[in-house]
């Protein structure tokens, strides 16, 4: 146990978000509703906020193994806009910096006098440097800040340039260079593509440290978490497993405990029943009083509370049937100043298409064209009869107005009377007092609900979607999923949700750099053909594995018994030593080694080339690739040169 929670609250004024909180921290997921108090905890944990008091006889505490470091994933404000994304990031690497320059010095006195005690100084300061990955980290950076989308040309670019999308992974490249013991995520996966959402799927994985994440990105949850705490009411609930086994036990706990809650309640009324009969029969004096008793002493089990699925509640259907042949798109050149992509497919009446891809590869671009927010570069692409569009774009979360929602719903639905529109507007969750709220203070959720609004109100047999649940929770977006699955119309959306793109797309037009693809089925077939593109990748690493020469001698380290590391030798069987034959075979494997380590140091510079080449700079899937093959043949060229040693 690295981090605990006993019997934690948290009250602002008399507001109470979070009590009797029992949490540990292992490696963890947390789930919730928007505003059930996700943010809350890690803001507990980080050391944000402190426990409330409470008149309790519980124990309340928080114990921490050691002086574990937290590092907490959340909008930052950058000290200094004028310095370069390089500096900022590796201020970081502060800490091995110094070092760094310690070790230089203390390796200066040894070469002056190399004195028994110079040389333990350096030997130590030498493990210590090591140990904090000082002869790696400008690989790690390297290998981060690409992976999250930058490019070379970025690294010069001062802080102040950047959008806040990118300033979040600029916090999140500190955040996990800097490795802290617990490692608090609030939504991370919302500005990244699904490229760079899987491989940071796979960095977690290997993390050797803590992870607690709020997200509601239900496959990076399924990929990530071993444990789920789920908050609910104010107070957190421990489910072993991920997000899907989360979900199966708690609709299998809620079950039972509503089977075993109207059970006893018959079996309570029942013996209320005799009691009520026969307490004026004298004779049955004892019985009633031994039922009243049996009530009396029973363990009552709770009726359990439904869980907190309060969602938008409409149901689409257009108000006018398309023809058959919804839209043509034909070589259709979409973006600003440079045609991003050059686009050709069909979509046909009742069919649901995904637009995915990479950041930047133009497919919010293609939507604003289709919907005439854009003009074309080229091509061409037309409706069918009857085609009427609604169309969300994720502009729509930062709409503001100083309008009351009522009035801003009801100017542009004039011929509805008000209690129609409080009708409409209660259905996306604007109930009572809501509807007199400022559009402008609304959060980003409430203001995507509101949009959503409107469009059902025009009943469309068209939805162009652009990111529709960036700032829904969990259960708004099963909400949406479900209604569009349902939905008669046809849909063309953008999403970056993964499982909400599985749920409800039947087919997939993806956007990459060297063109589009188009894929006549779902998602899981999708991605099984995304990883076969990624076979020859797989198969390339194979060359920097460590395996023996052709002269049948291991090239590299072997490990001795106990666990200790020593050169690899294929003379391990002979009980003899023979100073010049072995002086000879000294010689010639000095020679090969010497061939192995050129030839080594070579393919390295060439995998660090194709590494830093701009065309590779928003390929993480090739990019993570080629950080493995550099990491295999650095450790075999770690291995060569301690061998070279040795011998020498």
């Amino acid at each position: 146990m690295l981090y605990q929670i006993a019997n934690g609250c948290v009250r602002f004024g008399a507001d109470t978000i979070l009590e009797h909180i029992n949490f540990e921290i292992r490696n963890t997921e947390v789930v919730g509703r928007n505003g059930c108090g996700k943010t809350t905890l890690l803001r507990l944990i980080a050391g944000e906020v402190e426990l409330s008091k409470r008149d309790s006889d519980e124990d309340i505490f928080i114990a921490k193994a050691g002086k574990p470091t937290i590092g907490y994933l959340k909008q930052v404000a950058f000290e200094d806009e004028n310095i370069t994304v390089e500096e900022e990031i590796r201020k970081v690497f502060a800490p091995v910096l110094s070092l760094q320059g310690k070790m230089e010095q203390a390796l200066l006195e040894v070469e002056r006098e190399a004195s028994e005690e110079n040389v333990k100084r350096y030997s130590a300061l030498q493990e210590r440097f090591e140990a904090m990955g000082g002869y790696h980290y400008d690989r790690e950076f390297d290998g981060l800040f690409y992976s999250f989308g930058f490019r070379d040309e970025d690294r010069s670019r001062r802080m102040a340039e950047f959008s806040g999308g990118q300033r979040s992974k600029i916090a999140f490249i500190k955040l996990l260079l800097s490795k802290p013991d617990i490692m608090l995520l609030d939504e991370p996966t919302n500005h990244l593509d699904m490229a760079a959402v899987e491989w940071l799927e796979q960095y977690l994985k290997n993390y050797n440290r803590a992870v607690v994440v709020v997200s509601h990105d239900r496959m990076f949850l399924d990929n990530v978490a071993d444990v789920v705490y789920e908050i609910e009411y104010g107070t957190a609930k421990r489910y072993p497993g991920n997000y899907s086994h989360f979900v199966e036990t708690k609709q299998a706990d809620y079950e039972k405990q509503l089977k075993d809650y109207t059970l006893q309640q018959q079996e309570i009324k029942r013996l209320e029943t005799l009691v009520e009969r026969f307490k004026n029969k004298p004779t049955k004096v004892a019985m009633t009083r031994s039922k009243k008793k049996a009530i009396e002493h029973m363990d009552k089990i709770e009726n359990p509370m439904a869980a907190d699925v309060r969602t938008f509640q409409r149901s689409l259907k257009p108000a006018l049937e398309s023809g058959k042949n919804v839209l043509f798109v034909r070589n259709l050149e979409v973006g600003y100043d440079v045609p991003l992509a050059r686009i050709s497919f069909e979509l046909k009446r009742g069919e649901k298409i995904a637009v995915v891809g990479d950041n930047g590869t133009g497919k919010s671009t293609l939507l604003k064209t289709l919907v005439g927010r854009l003009p074309a570069l080229g091509g061409e692409f037309g409706f069918g009869v009857n085609v009427q569009t609604g169309y969300f774009d994720q502009e729509s979360a930062q709409y503001a107005s100083a309008k009351d929602v009522l009035t801003d719903f009801w100017e542009e639905f004039p011929d509805l009377t008000q209690t129609e529109a409080r009708s409409a507007l209660g259905a996306f969750l604007f109930t009572q007092d809501d509807v007199f709220r400022q559009v402008k203070l609304l959060s980003g959720g409430e203001k995507a609900r509101l949009a959503l609004c409107k469009i059902f109100q025009r009943r469309p047999n068209l939805l162009i979607l652009d990111e529709p649940t960036n700032h829904m929770d969990i259960v708004g977006k099963e909400t949406l999923e479900n209604l569009l699955k349902a939905y008669e119309g046809t849909v063309l959306f953008v999403s970056h949700d993964r499982y909400f793109v599985r749920r409800v797309a039947d087919k997939l037009l993806e956007l990459r750099a060297e063109g589009a693809a188009f894929y006549p089925f779902g998602y899981e077939q999708y991605a099984e053909e995304r990883a076969k593109r990624r076979e020859d990748g797989e198969d390339k690493k194979a060359a920097f594995r460590i395996l023996p020469d052709r002269s049948g001698e291991p090239v590299g380290r072997a490990t001795a018994p106990g666990g200790s590391t020593a050169a690899a030798s294929g003379n391990s069987g002979k009980n003899y030593f023979n100073p010049g034959k072995e002086q000879a075979k000294r010689e010639r494997r000095l020679a090969k080694l010497e061939e192995r380590i050129a030839s080594c140091e070579q393919k390295i510079a060439g995998l660090k080339e194709q590494w830093a080449s701009p065309k590779l700079a928003a390929d993480y899937v090739r990019l993570n690739e080629l950080q493995q093959e550099i990491d295999a043949a650095e450790e075999e060229l770690e291995g060569l040169m301690e061998e070279y040693l040795e011998l020498t």
